[in-house]
């Protein structure tokens, strides 16, 4: 049987090599003074953050609020009235 190990001191200079392993599913032995102190392993696929719903969803708040639409100068302006209240 095959075991896949990376020593601390290779973490450096094989990165790559840990990288591709991760990439390909695998795990990974992580050694250190010839003793296993951990196992290394790639992280399970995340979900999308945002989705078709929460984007409606997020859109339909949006439209309840019925905020004021502000120029690219009026925003320019309350940013700076807000910066120079803040720090003077």
């Amino acid at each position: 049987m095959y075991m896949n190990y990376i020593t601390t001191t290779q973490l450096r200079t094989m990165s790559t090599s840990l990288v591709d392993m991760l990439m390909a599913g695998e795990q990974v032995n992580l050694i250190h003074r010839s003793k296993i102190i951990g196992i290394i392993e790639p992280k399970e696929k995340d979900e999308k953050i945002l989705t078709r719903e929460d984007v409606e969803k997020l859109y339909s708040a949006i439209s309840i609020l019925n905020l004021p639409k502000t120029t690219r100068f009026q925003r320019k302006q309350t940013y700076l009235r807000h910066i120079i209240q803040k720090y003077g």
